[in-house]
């Protein structure tokens, strides 16, 4: 029997998210930081999510819904043996992956409605983090549903066939990126969408046609009680630091690593990159310019460890071809950290 809706008393919300990298990335980054504020605001919290699982404050409950994990970090595009497959979201991830496009998203969105389904009335509200699934679509007709918007994946897709030489490369992106089709059909039907900046409204609704009506704007932040300047730690001059949460153009750390083989021939230079180092053009890269020595790979530590690197470093950098709102932006500034962004 479902309970009595108390519209100023506190919320019960099931949270989505089908990645939650807990450092780097915007998704599990922010999947931490609204639930913890959301739990603070007296709220009842569950989180319901797929690999890599976000890092939740102790009130928060994690449900843990794993995917066949074919893009980890330590074995992307692997394919999943055949006893992995057993069951419908698992077949059509694996289907997805044959036909050269991300799954994870749609296969993800069944293992959500199949989960929430069984407890309809358990919750007031669910969250979607850029999931956008057709199964999200399933879970608005049982339980009112919001869905957080960060920025449209055609911006992804258009970066990443400009920088493409060759017509086979590029027929390879645009299936990769053909969910973000499905993604566009749910978002202009979701009645409920978010949005965390000015610019993020406009290219949404140019590119995905979900209607201005149905956007609010709620920016993103950070803990002002972490992210703050440490009077303590000395500034290393000629350090830098950025964070690299993929190796796709859009996040434009190429262009960095060119700015930095120059700079290094003017001064001593290193540069921290929050992130762990893959295989890629990226790493190409600097194997090709020589900047291994100049480098250094900092993945899996503490926000509070975070901090002191952006204390430590003179100068952050966000090189981004084009972000909804750039979270290592704000952190940088809130550390008090010179930014180039």
């Amino acid at each position: 029997m479902q309970r009595p809706f108390d519209p100023n008393g506190p919320l019960r919300i099931a949270y989505l998210t089908y990645r939650g990298k807990p450092h780097v990335g915007g998704q599990g980054v922010y999947t931490r930081h609204l639930t913890k504020a959301l739990a603070d605001l007296g709220h009842h919290v569950e989180v319901f999510g797929g690999q890599p699982y976000p890092v939740l404050d102790s009130r928060i409950a994690l449900h843990k819904m794993p995917s066949l994990d074919i893009f980890n970090d330590q074995y992307p595009g692997r394919f999943p043996a055949y006893w992995e497959i057993k069951d419908w979201p698992s077949f059509v991830e694996t289907a997805q992956f044959l036909k050269g496009t991300f799954g994870e998203p749609r296969a993800f969105s069944i293992r959500a409605h199949r989960a929430l389904k069984e407890r309809v009335n358990d919750f007031d509200l669910v969250h979607d983090n850029q999931c956008l699934g057709y199964g999200i679509l399933k879970i608005e007709k049982l339980i009112p549903t919001i869905v957080t918007l960060h920025h449209p994946i055609t911006k992804d897709r258009k970066l990443e066939m400009e920088h493409t030489a060759t017509w086979w490369k590029r027929e390879g992106i645009r299936r990769w990126y053909s969910f973000v089709n499905m993604q566009g059909k749910v978002a202009s039907k979701m009645p409920r969408v978010v949005v965390v900046s000015e610019n993020s409204i406009a290219d949404i609704h140019t590119d995905m046609k979900v209607s201005l009506d149905r956007m609010r704007l709620v920016p993103v932040g950070v803990d002002p009680d972490l992210f703050a300047p440490i009077a303590h730690v000395q500034r290393k001059p000629g350090h830098l630091i950025t964070t690299a949460s993929a190796d796709v153009a859009l996040k434009g750390l190429s262009y960095l690593l060119e700015a930095l083989a120059v700079l290094r021939t003017e001064r001593d230079i290193h540069l921290t990159i929050i992130g762990r180092p893959r295989e890629g053009a990226n790493a190409d890269l600097i194997t090709k310019l020589g900047l291994s020595d100049c480098i250094t790979h900092v993945s899996g530590v503490t926000d509070e460890r975070i901090v002191e690197l952006y204390a430590e470093a003179e100068l952050a950098v966000v090189p981004s071809l084009y972000e909804g709102f750039s979270l290592p932006a704000i952190e940088a500034m809130a550390t008090g950290t010179c930014l180039v962004a």
